[in-house]
């Protein structure tokens, strides 16, 4: 005789495979769940350690503008000091120039010019005077030409006055002292 089975046996293998395949997708699920998890956390670690670096780039930045910072008024303190020494340097150079300035202004003037005012003003001189004839004058600024100290004397005013000896010439001059030689200042 023949068995037969009458139990439902496709229905049986139909839930069978039915509970494989919402095991199966269970098991795909939380495997896509953890990778995703995972990729979250890996993506989250990449974010930490760019922010890191960013934080790190910062404070760098802010210690080199500081730094900058402290270089420009080193270097404003810097052109300060050598204005300074310019300024002394200037001064020790032009100090013995008065002296020959002055030295050769008496060599310069002749006999019948006699000198009211000497006012200098940065590196030009004004020369007042009284001088017994225009000649006198004219000698005068010649000898001023002539003399390396001084460079284009130039006669503004020029006043006849009478007395009653004689007529005077009240005149003044303008000229400008010759530059410093470095032969002058190292003297």
């Amino acid at each position: 005789m023949a068995h037969i089975n009458l139990l439902p046996w496709r229905e049986e293998r139909r839930q069978e495979r039915q509970q494989q395949f919402i095991a199966s997708l269970v098991a795909g699920l939380i495997f896509a769940v953890v990778v995703l998890y995972g990729a979250i956390l890996y993506a989250d670690s990449l974010l930490d350690d760019q922010n890191g670096r960013n934080t790190f780039l910062q404070t760098e930045i802010n210690l080199l503008d500081i730094k900058i910072a402290e270089i420009r008024t080193l270097d404003e303190e810097r052109e300060q000091l050598l204005a300074r020494m310019n300024v002394i340097q200037e001064l020790q150079t032009s100090r013995p120039k008065v002296v020959k300035v002055f030295e050769a202004l008496v060599h310069s003037v002749p006999e019948g010019i006699h000198l009211e005012k000497v006012a200098r003003q940065g590196d030009s001189l004004t020369i007042d005077g009284i001088a017994q004839s225009n000649a006198r004058v004219s000698v005068f600024m010649r000898n001023l030409d002539e003399d390396n100290e001084f460079d284009n004397p130039d006669l503004t005013v020029i006043k006849r006055t009478s007395t009653k000896d004689d007529a005077i010439r009240k005149f003044t001059l303008v000229s400008k002292e010759s530059k410093i030689t470095v032969e002058e200042g190292d003297k």
